[in-house]
């Protein structure tokens, strides 16, 4: 009985993972994905509105409007109906207005973990000391450091620091030992406003380790000197 009830519960996953509904879900999120979209959005929430209006109070242009608006219409999103010689543009149907305020929540919610990581590095700079790229540069050239990147595995497999060991924040806990005692631990994620090295810095100075946060995540390291292919630490 056990044995065909996880049989079972393996089917429902895979069929979830094949689900249509996905797919369907996958092409909204694409459409929302563009910041003109959502400011377009939100001002023809508060009612109709024709290109030429939604162009003024977005500040986009004329023609950038008329595109984004044709890929919410194609989207499902926007219904339009003609007045004269202008069109028109409305909310369709459904809980559009509730996903937009979703959003705007975990953005909020967002901003507000990046503010009171800010306001933990003023006031505890102990718990979460960053090091910038020029000391970086100089520690990693005389071995003093080993760099963890604390991103997905995809994500590091992209590109990533020379020499980083990848140890995704959630497994951190259950593989402390892949790293050495003997050196200060760099971690690093997707940048300024990441949260993961800090949460990877809790972690490792709870248990012991000398680490420290690089400041400016992966992307501070992209410059023409300091690259990902090569063990080039000339800083400038």
């Amino acid at each position: 009985m056990i044995d065909r009830l996880i049989i079972v519960s393996c089917d429902m996953k895979n069929a979830d993972v094949h689900h249509p509904i996905f797919d369907e879900i996958a092409d909204l999120a694409r459409t929302l994905g563009h910041a003109h979209r959502l400011v377009l959005l939100r001002h023809i929430a508060d009612g109709e509105l024709a290109v030429e209006q939604l162009t003024q109070l977005s500040g986009i242009a004329m023609a950038n409007t008329s595109q984004h608006l044709q890929q919410l219409k194609r989207a499902g999103l926007v219904q339009t109906r003609r007045d004269g010689k202008r069109v028109l543009y409305r909310l369709a149907d459904g809980p559009i207005e509730n996903v937009l305020g979703a959003l705007r929540s975990l953005a909020n919610h967002r901003r507000e973990q990046i503010r009171e990581l800010i306001d933990d590095t003023m006031s505890r700079p102990d718990r979460l000391e960053s090091i910038s790229r020029e000391e970086l540069v100089r520690r990693m050239r005389d071995d003093e450091v080993v760099l963890l990147d604390v991103r997905p595995q995809e994500e590091y497999a992209a590109g990533h620091l020379p020499g980083a060991i990848n140890i995704p924040v959630g497994e951190l806990e259950e593989r402390l030992a892949e790293l050495p005692r003997q050196k200060v631990i760099v971690a690093y994620c997707r940048g300024v406003q990441c949260v993961l090295s800090a949460d990877a810095l809790a972690i490792l100075r709870a248990r012991g380790w000398a680490s420290r946060r690089f400041e400016g995540g992966f992307p501070e390291w992209l410059t023409p000197s300091l690259d990902v292919d090569g063990m080039n630490y000339e800083s400038g």
